[in-house]
């Protein structure tokens, strides 16, 4: 007897966020909603706690140290994964901080590192901006 095959799923949503401290508690309320099932994704076993982290550190980023608005991309792609992608204009990269006990902040990078299976950093081809894309267990 076979055992039922899961079903691959995919959606995706996409969401512009203005360049102010607040797109980063609006980005975690969108992807509570992607994740919950009422949202385009329909309920999704993802480690939430992670995947708000994620999201939070990510947007806080883009509109901390990038240009213009940002832009927040979510989606399952298939293969049980859930894919967090966040683009601004801004030329810089993020880069991991030297360690420091002391410090109030720094440690973003260096914790949506940890918790993804794969980061990456993607520059556009036109107009100088980058797209941060993260990519979690959906399992």
């Amino acid at each position: 007897m076979r055992a039922p095959a899961r079903s691959r799923r995919t959606a995706r949503a996409e969401y512009h966020l203005p360049r102010q401290s607040c797109s980063a508690r609006r980005a975690r309320q969108l992807t509570r909603l992607f994740l919950s099932g009422r949202g385009p994704a329909g309920p999704c076993r993802a480690d939430h706690g992670s995947a708000l982290l994620v999201v939070s550190e990510l947007v806080t980023n883009a509109t901390r140290y990038g240009q213009g608005s940002c832009r927040l991309r979510l989606s399952l792609d298939g293969r049980d994964r859930l894919v967090v992608e966040v683009h601004d204009g801004g030329p810089g990269r993020p880069r991991l901080a030297p360690y420091s006990p002391t410090a109030e902040s720094g440690r973003g990078i260096a914790l949506v590192q940890a918790l993804s299976r794969r980061l990456s950093v993607v520059r556009d081809s036109e107009g100088g901006g980058k797209t941060v894309r993260a990519v979690l267990p959906c399992d």
